[in-house]
């Protein structure tokens, strides 16, 4: 009998594999793609030779995760590699915004009535970051806080909505750029803990930076697979598990999947049956004949890019997609284009540009037009260097990756207090009423990303119940 199976190799379930397997239990990985991945794979999507990133491009906090930096994943071929600006926020009139790891450029690209309100924002936070980070994204409730102090006042200021923290901007740049880092969790910009969100990822930035993978998001995953097959684990791939039955006996099961799933498989009934699905999102990987032509000087010099006029259009984006039922009719977006520090993606002189806008939950239209004309007003003659497309709206998506329900790449909805608990209100939300069955995936703390804390933090609950 193993100790333990995980099922599903995401990073969360790889992560969750390599913490058990390095505490000496005898674990085996199933994943039903022929390659390791999840969220985090490479694959040629248009055209031979230009390398895309299926879903997640860009790891802000996978350079900040606490997993990922206590693995020595670099040894496996991971190397994370930085744009001179982290991230940059064009607008209309050719002018940007920008987040940098200085926090004094951040501030002076949001102008002079601005820049001192961002300073007092996040600097407090900068020096105890680390900290701060392994506090609110470790095991929830159960585990006591390193330092509490800063943790409460991180959520003075994050616990309310973000439109209550951008009242103490003037101007429109920073509400704007802070606006959009909120949109990556798809919710709408007046939910509880919104403010939370645009700070993580403001402060992951002038922390570590916004880097990519050399050669895509699936060095991550395989650096994970190698060390896991190094500590002793065993990995199959092309392995659909469609019931406990089919998995080797084990003392615990742990699963990276979508709670829906997980409670069919595990014979669950209507245990989550009240877990909410957020929007989806619809995006295209392009390969292009050149660089994309911005028309802000800043944004060529950044891997990711926001896509959006102002934070009304962003929120206006947010609550089509979120609440009204309908695609946008300006789409926000957030793109990335790896080729400004990784010119392994494509052949000589291309480029591979990936790009996603919301739209509810299991639409089926095409959005192509609309995000491209969207891309036209910040970057003129962008659809003259498109040499091919890869198009996936939710279906698409849903169907390579079974946990993007409906399109909603987070695994679930990042609104309300299912933001912060989830899949279920509990002290233990890795736990289930079987036993020896576990969570892992992004629906549980801290969520959505390439971090593998929900991997680490569901590890922690597997061995505490394997050692009673």
């Amino acid at each position: 009998m193993l100790d333990v199976v995980v099922v599903g190799a995401g990073p969360n379930g790889l992560t969750a594999a390599v913490e058990l397997a390095r505490r000496g239990f005898s674990v085996a990985l199933f994943e039903a793609r022929d390659t390791v991945g999840g969220g985090a794979r490479t694959e040629e999507l248009t055209l031979p030779g230009f390398r895309h990133d299926p879903c997640s491009a860009a790891h802000p906090l996978g350079i900040n995760s606490p997993a990922f930096r206590a693995l020595p994943l670099e040894r496996y071929g991971l190397e994370w590699l930085h744009s001179e600006l982290a991230m940059a926020h064009p607008f209309p009139d050719g002018s940007a915004a920008v987040l940098s790891r200085s926090v004094a450029e951040t501030a002076a690209s949001f102008g002079p009535r601005d820049a001192g309100a961002y300073r007092r924002l996040v600097e407090p936070f900068l020096p105890k970051w680390d900290v701060l980070a392994r506090d609110f994204m470790s095991l929830p409730l159960t585990a006591l806080p390193r330092d509490p102090v800063t943790l409460a006042r991180f959520g003075l200021a994050g616990l309310p909505p973000s439109t209550w923290l951008t009242r103490r901007f003037r101007d429109e740049k920073a509400k704007t750029l802070f606006a959009g880092l909120v949109a990556h969790v798809m919710a709408p910009l007046g939910g509880f803990a919104t403010g939370a969100v645009g700070l993580v990822f403001a402060l992951a930035g002038h922390a570590r930076g916004w880097p990519v993978a050399r050669g895509g998001s699936q060095a991550i995953s395989d650096a994970l697979a190698a060390y896991l097959k190094d500590l002793g684990g065993a990995i199959h791939t092309d392995y659909e598990v469609k019931r406990l039955d089919d998995l080797p006996p084990a003392r615990a099961y742990v699963f990276d999947t979508s709670p829906t799933a997980l409670a069919r498989i595990a014979g669950l009934g209507r245990f989550y049956e009240h877990y909410r699905y957020g929007a989806g999102v619809y995006k295209i990987d392009y390969a292009l004949d050149g660089p994309v032509p911005w028309t802000a000087e800043e944004a060529r010099r950044a891997t990711t890019v926001q896509v959006g006029a102002d934070s009304a259009e962003i929120g206006a984006a947010l609550r089509a997609a979120s609440r009204e039922g309908r695609a946008p009719e300006r789409p926000f977006m957030i793109t990335v284009q790896p080729g400004v520090v990784d010119p392994t993606r494509a052949p000589a002189g291309k480029h591979v540009f990936w790009a996603y806008a919301h739209v509810p939950n299991g639409w089926t239209g095409d959005l192509t037009d609309t995000m491209e004309r969207q891309l036209e007003r910040f970057a003129p003659g962008f659809r003259d260097r498109v040499l091919a497309r890869a198009i996936a709206g939710p279906a698409e998506l849903a169907d390579r990756n079974a946990n993007y329900v409906g399109g909603d790449i987070g695994t679930g909805a990042a609104s309300g207090l299912q933001l912060l608990l989830r899949p279920r209100l509990s002290l233990f939300p890795y736990s289930t009423p079987h036993p020896a069955v576990f969570i892992c995936s992004s629906a549980t703390p801290p969520g959505p990303g390439v971090h593998g804390m929900s991997g680490h933090n569901a590890a922690k609950a597997v061995w505490r119940k394997l050692r009673q």
